[in-house]
């Protein structure tokens, strides 16, 4: 049987090179915090049971998140915003190909970061399959799993990602991840967490009512 793993999602970590979007700040984390949770997920008895993933394609993937990751012996997914690609505060290629050759996953976030399910179907299909080729034409290897923007999808979005190829998708569900299965929830890391939510994210620990309301949003949002 595949083990369940803890689906964790960082965003920025230490000074943002670029203007954030609106709401985006509480997402990033200062290194010093960055440093301190990779410690507790080297330290645990089982590492591998986070799955530790960076959305957006910030310069910090590389600049700090890279090096830290490889001194503790620790992989991660990295969801890339190809429209960014070069931009300032955003990977370049060269980064982009260094995550690549340090055994990190690639996968798609889209060519802009937008909320998918807002978008009519052709605008979808374009950011799911123009994202992926620009991606692949860079690394030079398959993309076949996506990142979803501020984790807002439905049944429409789910069935585009299927029709477009791709055998996974991590939503900002929280919770449990099935590796074996297409969706696949995280819990996003914050600058607002303190020593309680630490635990909890680490543990994967959601209170019953909080359980409950997830399982009941995740099955509203697969059949709208």
């Amino acid at each position: 049987m595949t083990q369940r793993q803890i689906g964790i999602i960082f965003h920025g970590i230490g000074e943002p090179s670029r203007t954030l979007e609106p709401g985006e700040a509480p997402y990033w984390i200062t290194v010093a915090a960055f440093d301190a949770l990779l410690d507790r997920i080297r330290a645990h008895p089982e590492p591998d049971r986070f799955r530790l993933s960076f959305d957006d394609g910030n310069l910090s993937d590389h600049d700090i998140a890279l090096p830290r990751l490889l001194a503790r012996g620790l992989r991660a997914d990295f969801f890339v915003l190809s429209g960014r690609i070069g931009q300032a505060g955003s990977l370049d290629a060269a980064r982009f190909l260094a995550l690549q050759a340090a055994g990190m996953t690639i996968g798609s976030h889209g060519i802009a970061h937008r909320k998918w399910h807002t978008l009519d179907a052709p605008t979808l299909a374009a950011e799911l399959t123009q994202s992926r080729a620009v991606l692949q034409v860079l690394c030079g290897q398959p993309i076949d799993t996506a990142g979803i923007p501020f984790g807002a999808y439905d049944a429409k979005v789910l069935a585009a990602l299927g029709q477009a190829g791709y055998r996974a998708a991590y939503s900002s569900d929280r919770g449990w991840v099935d590796p074996q299965a297409f969706l696949r929830p995280r819990t996003s890391v914050t600058g607002a967490m303190d020593e309680a939510a630490v635990k909890a994210l680490l543990a994967g620990h959601l209170p019953p009512l909080a359980r409950l309301r997830r399982g009941i949003a995740m099955a509203h949002k697969r059949l709208i």
